[in-house]
């Protein structure tokens, strides 16, 4: 029975409480738990067959029960999401997009990690919020993105990392790391920093920054697999490579200088590549001419040599003969191209007239070639 129903109870009658009499006032009073719980029971009754606890009805409300319950085992994977399936913790099963089942709680449970999307990390700068623009802004975080390179130059370096779940990884990536993103993170940087400590800082500003992109890459992959984190490292981009905020106005006028010396070199090398062959030719050129007035000089001085030789054998026959053919030849080689006309005065010269224009009337001679020209046309 009911607090209420009792007639006043051990300590008498009235609304009375155990420690003196109830309130003065009435008003609004709490709800009857006794009267809710027995409300509950006659609706309950109504709803079972018979009105009343039967072992049917009791079956029935088990069987539901445990319908619900197995339904609740049905799960939907979206289309960035693999199903990691455990039971009673223990990584049994990868399932891929769409409904699928797996025991109800408590004997498997479901992760739903998303190891179909790639994500982005960025080292050395961060967005902020920014009131002034109403939007996010891209903040530089120094104590990140400065490095020191080989040569000992500092050097600020900002990248982003796109990374992944390796899809047969998935149990490695929820299980033997703690911090999936802060470690990538971390490892990013550590690798970055190593691949720049190794680099001297001019190719990190020009041309080298493929080369270190790749280098990176492949150490990150490297270290996360030593570690089984199941993570696959997709991209590794570098968005700025500069000197240090301090020092950037000095590496420029550094490289305005070493652009000029490139320049210079250049045109140098050009004007080289100009001047140097013509001077090879005319050398050259030098060269067969010297080469050819030699073999003219060796051939005159043995066609001079063998005339002289021959005239000698000529001479030791007939000496008388061949000393008046001589003179008779020099004279004429002297005298031929002369413009007045030698007579001895003999017989054969009575004839001449000396007053007429002997001059014109005697046709001008060829000068005779020199002895060297005679001696190549005998041979």
């Amino acid at each position: 029975m009911p607090w209420k129903n009792q007639g006043g109870g051990p300590w008498g009658s009235g609304p009375k409480g155990p420690w003196g009499s109830g309130p003065q006032s009435a008003g609004p009073r709490p709800p009857d738990l006794e009267d809710l719980l027995r409300r509950g029971q006659d609706r309950l009754q109504q709803l079972l067959p018979g009105g009343h606890f039967s072992a049917m009805g009791v079956a029935l409300v088990l069987i539901g029960a445990m319908a619900i319950w197995g339904l609740s085992g049905f799960f939907r994977v979206q289309s960035e999401e693999l199903g990691v399936v455990l039971r009673f913790g223990k990584h049994v099963r990868t399932v891929q997009p769409g409904l699928n089942y797996h025991l109800p709680y408590p004997i498997e449970t479901v992760l739903l990690p998303k190891a179909l999307r790639v994500s982005t990390i960025s080292i050395g700068m961060t967005l902020t919020e920014d009131p002034g623009r109403r939007g996010r802004t891209m903040r530089d975080v120094p104590e990140e993105s400065l490095m020191l390179t080989g040569d000992e130059n500092i050097v600020d370096v900002d990248f982003t990392v796109l990374w992944r779940i390796k899809p047969d990884g998935v149990g490695n990536y929820l299980f033997n790391i703690q911090n999936p993103e802060g470690t990538v993170k971390a490892v990013a940087e550590s690798a970055m920093r190593e691949m720049i400590g190794r680099s001297n800082i001019q190719p990190i500003l020009t041309g080298a920054r493929t080369t270190t992109e790749a280098g990176v890459q492949e150490l990150m992959q490297k270290t996360l697999d030593g570690y089984g984190a199941g993570v696959q490292i997709t991209q590794v981009q570098m968005q700025k490579v500069d000197p240090p905020a301090q020092v950037i106005d000095a590496f420029r006028d550094v490289q305005a200088a070493r652009a000029d010396f490139e320049r210079l070199q250049n045109e140098a090398q050009t004007y080289a590549n100009r001047v140097i062959p013509d001077a090879r030719g005319r050398a050259a050129q030098i060269l067969q001419v010297a080469e050819g007035y030699k073999e003219q000089a060796v051939a005159e001085a043995k066609g001079q040599s063998s005339r002289f030789q021959k005239v000698y054998d000529e001479y030791r026959k007939a000496p008388d003969v061949t000393r008046q053919r001589i003179y008779l030849e020099t004279m004429e080689r002297i005298l031929g191209g002369a413009e007045k006309l030698v007579y001895d005065g003999g017989n054969s010269a009575q004839s001449i007239v000396p007053y007429l224009p002997l001059s014109e009337l005697t046709p001008r001679r060829p000068p005779a070639p020199p002895a060297a020209s005679q001696q190549g046309g005998n041979r």
